[in-house]
């Protein structure tokens, strides 16, 4: 079935976007679990009452074979003890299906990290494109003082799988902030990295 052209307009200061199909945000009680300082988690909960931490609008055509999902993701500005707000992160679930971000506003990091644990850190600022191979797990980092705010797209049938960073113990680095400004990768003490067997059928998936 042959479908119709459609066009979104990107707000890049508020982070919305016109025509979508959807939308859903995670607020700070959503991510228990993922910072390594949970006595500031909750601290900062019944300080700020529940703020939302991020939110996302997209147009969804389907899940089907061929298409692109795209929207826009928001991120509001903040830190959880010495690590910064993020998103719970995840891998496809087809795993080889890719991704691009391209950077509307703020300051921000996309986390990515390869089955068998290797860590890289792609910078987005605005007008930055991160592509984002098959296979990478990755989630968005914000490390500035506004919002970040930034375009998204990727093929319909690639789903996610957010438990493997959940089965791992989180990601194999933490991003956390310097004394003096700026930001630094910290080993994540609790960090299980995975068999060679599982990031062998994760490659092959």
């Amino acid at each position: 079935m042959m479908r119709e052209p459609v066009s979104s307009v990107v707000d890049p200061i508020g982070g919305g976007m016109s025509g979508n199909t959807g939308r859903y945000e995670k607020r700070l009680s959503d991510l228990a679990g993922l910072y390594a300082d949970q006595d500031a988690h909750t601290a900062l909960l019944q300080t700020l009452s529940d703020p939302v931490v991020y939110d996302v609008e997209d147009f969804k055509p389907g899940t089907h074979s061929g298409d692109l999902i795209y929207g826009v993701t928001r991120m509001s500005p903040g830190r959880v003890g010495d690590e910064f707000f993020l998103t719970r992160g995840h891998i496809h679930a087809k795993a080889d299906r890719p991704e691009i971000y391209y950077g509307q506003k703020g300051h921000g990091l996309m986390q990515l990290e390869s089955p068998e644990g290797q860590t890289r850190i792609i910078e987005i600022r605005p007008q930055t494109i991160c592509y984002v191979p098959p296979y990478w797990i990755h989630r968005s980092i914000n490390v500035g003082d506004e919002d970040l705010v930034m375009v998204f797209a990727y093929p319909s049938d690639s789903g996610q799988d957010y438990g493997i960073i959940e089965a791992s113990n989180g990601m194999r680095h933490r991003v956390v902030a310097m004394p003096g400004g700026g930001w630094e990768l910290v080993e994540n003490k609790a960090y299980l990295p995975r068999s060679a067997e599982h990031a062998r059928t994760l490659i092959k998936t």
